[in-house]
């Protein structure tokens, strides 16, 4: 069983990467997609996949579970009164929807979350993270992490009409309230994961490669919103806010063991 879910999560991730591929070159090459939807299904079984290889069923699904209830229900919060990431609704293009909105952002976010924890865990190698502090300063610097993705996605996808900003806002028409809205529910559900998981899981023979796929992803998130962006001065935003914390996480992963380790 570890055989295929290993051999599972390479396959989704070769199929990312060539989706992320997909934009990074179409201002010049139009390649076949599975569009938004395809995408977050696509990315999500590899970050489950992944995860469930290093931490096991039972992390894994709490991991999971925390991740949908917190941001579906500040998401819902959000939608209804405006209060956490400013006035906004969704349009019909991510679909069906669960109260005020689509089923799919839940799992858009963890297909973001556990990339974003990852890179996070690997900029922090050396660090005791399974301490109360430890836990506080993991979650802060994912947090972090997570939400410099979003100030290079979220214009682009406001823009293309998958949800409106009612009121519009100073960031390439996006409100800053939008940030620190991000900033608090990823704090969220990366602090209670984190409390859950008072020790790593330490599943034998793993390269410090196969740990570091989730951040070869974001790495490559950030080379696409550098190569390709709806606005061009967001690729000068990509490089600071995505490229050092993928390129910190790379040269520590670069630097540390072959196998994991239990401080992770």
């Amino acid at each position: 069983m570890n055989r295929l879910v290993r051999a599972a999560v390479w396959l989704f991730f070769v199929g990312i990467m060539y989706l992320i591929l997909t934009e990074a070159v179409w201002p010049w090459l139009e390649l076949p997609g599975l569009g938004n939807i395809g995408f977050t299904v696509v990315f999500v079984l590899f970050a489950l996949t992944h995860c469930l290889t290093l931490e096991g069923p039972s992390r894994t699904g709490a991991f999971f579970a925390i991740s949908a209830v917190v941001s579906y229900g500040m998401e819902e919060i959000g939608v209804r009164t405006g209060h956490i990431y400013g006035a906004y609704h969704y349009s019909e293009l991510l679909g069906a929807k669960l109260g005020h909105v689509p089923i799919l952002i839940p799992l858009a976010w963890f297909m973001m979350i556990y990339p974003s924890w990852m890179v996070a865990r690997a900029i922090l190698r050396g660090v005791d993270q399974n301490t109360a502090i430890g836990n506080i300063a993991r979650a802060v610097v994912a947090a972090c992490v997570m939400t410099g993705w979003d100030t290079v996605m979220d214009p682009g996808m406001a823009a293309s009409g998958n949800w409106i900003w009612e009121k519009g806002g100073a960031y390439f028409g996006v409100p800053v309230q939008n940030y620190f809205g991000w900033l608090l529910t990823t704090f969220l559900v990366y602090w209670i994961a984190g409390l859950l998981w008072r020790r790593p899981n330490v599943p034998p023979g793993l390269t410090r490669t196969f740990e570091a796929l989730p951040v070869f992803v974001y790495a490559f998130f950030a080379v696409r919103y550098v190569a390709a962006n709806e606005f061009r001065a967001l690729q000068v935003v990509a490089v600071f806010s995505m490229g050092l914390p993928a390129l910190l996480a790379l040269i520590r992963i670069g630097i540390g063991e072959e196998t994991r380790v239990a401080k992770s």
